[in-house]
């Protein structure tokens, strides 16, 4: 399947129409969210540890059409879930998990009011993190969201686009002045301190700061980001479907990061740093990582090697060094597996088909490796070829996870893209 351009005028025309129905406005009243999903090629699960990353979005994503609903109303519905839900801007919001040091996260067990459905907690954690930083809202909105027709957006950062798209949507009905810095952290806000996922900034300055057709490389311990000048990216899904939030695994992760950052400061006499591997010399880590278990051992040599890898992959891009940029990326897809071990037989099956397909200069997992797809960069001449060697051997491997994919878009074809924005 061919990149096109998105949003389309006919995906944009639908929406209009949905939300002018819902409100009872004219479609010309309509204002429509754009927040494309991500992918990273280099840089995997070390933004929480204040690591180097490079990320761009792609021509796919979430679109949010609302109106300002002219009280404190918020009326939402989705095209991909069930029910509505409502709730008011004016209403206090507080946060339903909290973040233990420890492998799992303590969970608010109260139930959910009869309005609130599950998917709009996002909308809700967004209306959170505006009000827990001073801002204050009286225009609600009425709005209808949905995510790339036919599209499994497992691995895409998804939950991230979302979260932006209702920041916007809230910010532009408000007439609220919000920098892309500022809602990095607003959306940081929502994962970490509302839902609870102890991830780092990485999907959404990829989000709010991509340029089209660029690489965007960002340092997680300053903040600091700069585009790289940009081939194709294939998109393979396995079929796996599993929200990070209830996945014990990642935040697990995070915590044994931390854990090997404290051993390793204290070690090297800078115990009073903060427990990320950031914070930790090179230099002390190599002196030091005998004093780590193995475990955490191998999260502290995916943390150190993806920062090199990082750095070695943004020259080979600078250089136009694509095959070499490639390498890199399929080194992090493994150290993912061996180091990091995220990823399961069906992804690491996906993730070795992919090496073998004509054209391709590296790929790895895309998101967190728990679950979606699998991303590679690939020479423009042999794409077709590439994504057909996909959709014929992946079945083979995985014939019921195949299945259920839709074979439209089980593996596609896609071009760097923009930023997120309202239109």
């Amino acid at each position: 399947m061919a990149a096109m351009s998105w949003p389309t005028q006919d995906e944009l025309d639908k929406i209009r129409g949905i939300v002018s129905e819902m409100a009872g406005k004219g479609t010309e009243d309509v204002r429509v969210v754009v927040s494309p999903y991500r992918i990273c090629p280099l840089g995997a699960h070390i933004d929480h540890q204040g690591g180097i990353v490079s990320a761009m979005t792609i021509n796919k994503g979430i679109l949010l059409g609302f109106v300002p609903s002219g009280n404190t109303q918020v009326a939402l519905r989705s095209g991909q879930f069930k029910g509505e839900v409502r709730f008011r801007v004016n209403e206090t919001q507080q946060p339903r998990h909290r973040i233990s040091k420890g492998e799992e996260i303590k969970v608010d067990k109260s139930s959910p009011s009869p309005q609130e459905c599950y998917w709009g907690r996002y909308a809700i954690g967004a209306l959170y993190a505006l009000q827990s930083r001073g801002n204050h809202l009286a225009q609600g909105i009425i709005g209808y969201i949905c995510g790339s027709e036919g599209l499994d957006s497992s691995g895409l950062s998804s939950s991230a686009a979302v979260g932006i798209a209702y920041l916007l949507a809230l910010e532009s009905a408000n007439n609220l002045t919000v920098s892309p810095t500022e809602n990095i952290e607003y959306d940081r806000v929502i994962e970490n301190e509302y839902l609870g996922l102890r991830n780092g900034i990485l999907d959404q300055s990829a989000i709010l700061l991509s340029s089209h057709g660029c690489l965007t490389y960002m340092n997680c311990k300053d903040h600091e980001t700069e585009p790289q000048k940009g081939y194709k990216i294939l998109l393979a899904f396995s079929g796996l479907r599993q929200a990070l939030t209830s996945n014990p695994g990642y935040n697990s992760r995070v915590a044994e990061c931390q854990e090997a950052a404290k051993i390793l400061l204290h070690a090297a006499g800078n115990g009073e740093l903060e427990p990320f591997l950031c914070n930790v010399e090179p230099e002390s880590y190599e002196a030091y990582k005998v004093k780590l278990e193995p475990n955490l051992a191998r999260r502290a040599e995916h943390y150190f090697s993806e920062n090199m890898r990082v750095s070695k992959g943004l020259e080979a891009w600078a250089s136009g060094e694509l095959r070499q940029f490639g390498q890199l990326m399929s080194a992090s897809g493994l150290s993912s597996i061996k180091n990091y071990e995220c990823g399961c037989e069906p992804l690491i099956q996906l993730y070795e088909v992919l090496l073998r397909a004509p054209g391709v200069f590296g790929a790895r997992f895309s998101g967190a490796g728990f679950r979606g797809c699998c991303v590679a960069l690939v020479d423009t001449d042999c794409v077709a070829e590439a994504a057909k060697f996909v959709r014929e051997e992946y079945p083979k491997l995985q014939p019921v996870l195949a299945s259920q994919l839709n074979p439209d878009t089980a593996v596609l074809i896609c071009e760097a893209g923009d930023s997120a924005r309202v239109i």
